[in-house]
């Protein structure tokens, strides 16, 4: 789905959506289980010289690797999106930009409009979790053997020591 400055000069469009695994390119990492369901509304902002805002709701499952164990771990994304694009000035320039207050939270498209896709692929993959995980108590992979300690202990010895310290160890 596209929404074209033309179109949104008119009138709003709402949208309902439900886009298949695969549609949305989310990269190699993430398996998106089920369908991506997306409700909401694209509108061109009044006095702003182009600025389109889309908000809506997103719900998706998508499957990642725990960051702990490597397991599958599945994530739920069920969030409201509130976002909003501004034209893309066709400036040169030469080191930084100096970016006002607010102007953080805006995207910046090219062309004729915005491609509900790629908002959504932004959006989804800022609303991942920092740290997947499979469960709330898994307890990772054994640092010395690699064995999934959620199956069972490995046997393992787990105190460490300092090296910088092994000289302590004769001290008597």
């Amino acid at each position: 789905m596209f929404f074209t400055l033309t179109e949104l000069e008119h009138h709003p469009i709402l949208f309902e959506v439900t886009y298949a695994p695969g549609e949305v390119q989310l990269g190699e990492e993430l398996h998106q289980l089920g369908g991506l369901e997306v409700s909401g509304k694209a509108e061109l902002l009044r006095n702003t010289l182009g600025e389109i805002r889309l908000r809506g709701h997103a719900k998706v499952v998508l499957e990642t690797n725990c960051d702990l164990c490597l397991d599958p771990a599945n994530l739920n994304i069920d969030n409201d999106f509130d976002l909003f694009y501004r034209p893309a000035e066709k400036v040169e320039t030469h080191g930084e930009i100096h970016l006002e207050e607010g102007e953080i939270e805006i995207s910046f498209y090219e062309g004729d409009g915005v491609g509900l896709r790629d908002a959504l692929r932004e959006f989804i993959l800022l609303s991942i979790p920092m740290r997947a995980v499979c469960r709330e108590d898994c307890k990772g992979l054994c640092p010395t053997c690699g064995r999934n300690r959620n199956e069972g202990p490995c046997g393992c010895n787990t105190r460490r020591t300092d090296p910088r310290l092994a000289a302590l160890k004769n001290i008597s």
